[in-house]
């Protein structure tokens, strides 16, 4: 029988993660999307090479979906974590003015090399505990807030053991 406690915060988890959406048929729209573009790429892998490209030795050790807080707001997407970087690139393009001042939608992308991390922080909802938040520090004192996530252990885990396997070295 499964432990009651960890199911229902899985199922927090996942309401969480639909509440920072601004509404539901937007983030059916982008879980769809995403959906159909990890099956045509093959696999979340395959979209973490084609997009931010992989070394020889690298392997990519976690890939979950989060949002990435942004002083425009929450966007959703997928954080991940490889031997080498940690990268996040969002389900659904962004709309913003390009230099010429055209409207451009790209994809919102994000690649912090993992030697360029200073400190990575746990953080939690002091209101609500089980909203809980991975906060990443480079050298350069830039933060990114990591939020949303369905398995939050486990990305954390795999965050510090990629930071930890590059220490080594």
């Amino acid at each position: 029988m499964k432990d009651p406690g960890k199911s229902s915060s899985f199922t927090y988890r996942i309401h969480d993660h639909v509440k920072m959406s601004p509404n539901l048929s937007e983030i059916l729209k982008g879980k769809l999307s995403l959906g159909a573009r990890i099956i045509q790429e093959g696999g979340r892998g395959n979209i973490f090479k084609k997009v931010f490209g992989m070394q020889e030795k690298e392997k990519l050790l976690k890939a979950s979906q989060c949002y990435l807080y942004t002083t425009a707001g929450p966007i959703a997407g997928i954080l991940f974590v490889s031997t080498e970087k940690v990268a996040f690139y969002s389900e659904r393009p962004i709309t913003f003015s390009s230099v010429s001042g055209e409207i451009t939608r790209k994809p919102y992308k994000v690649l912090i090399p993992i030697g360029r991390i200073k400190e990575v922080n746990e953080s939690q909802n002091v209101n609500k505990v089980e909203q809980k938040y991975i906060e990443i520090v480079t050298k350069d004192d830039s933060e990114f807030w990591f939020v949303g996530f369905l398995r939050y252990e486990k990305a954390l885990n795999n965050l510090n053991k990629a930071i930890s396997m590059s220490n080594q070295f």
